[in-house]
């Protein structure tokens, strides 16, 4: 089980759940469970269905948008304090991404009946998430307008 504190102080910095309350991420880092992977593994396929979703503690992983593992051209390469795979947690649609570990990784999981539970739960908590939401929505919007 990983360390509730830093779990908490991690979770936070992420883009889904920095606009939840700390109160609530505290019981949101209780459901987390550690993985751990190494440099080649693939976390999950374009293509899977989306049944977890992570934050990176230590390491490093790179996002793919290709189904075939041998390209390699990854749109980002997340690090420590980053998360990623949420999208499958909330749209119930097939991962868009291949997520392949680049460096040794512990890596925290949330299952997605985890997540639902916690929605159900704690109602303020999915209010936090859609702030989070929004804010990179409204972000990626200003990207655009920019060009």
């Amino acid at each position: 089980m990983p360390d509730l504190l830093k779990t908490i102080l991690m979770i936070k910095k992420t883009n889904l759940f920095h606009g939840v309350s700390t109160e609530d991420l505290r019981v949101v880092a209780n459901e987390f469970e550690e993985e751990l992977f190494f440099a080649g593994d693939y976390i999950f396929m374009r293509g899977d269905m989306g049944d977890k979703m992570y934050v990176i503690d230590e390491g490093s992983v790179g996002i793919d948008l290709h189904q075939s593992t041998g390209v390699g051209e990854f749109v980002a390469v997340l690090n420590a304090g980053e998360c990623f795979g949420e999208m499958g947690l909330l749209d119930g649609k097939p991962r868009s991404a291949t997520a392949k570990v680049l460096s040794t990784a512990r890596i925290l999981s949330l299952e997605k009946g985890r997540f639902r539970g916690l929605v159900v739960d704690y109602p303020e908590l999915a209010f936090g998430i859609m702030r989070s939401l929004s804010a990179r929505l409204r972000s990626s919007n200003d990207l655009i307008a920019l060009r």
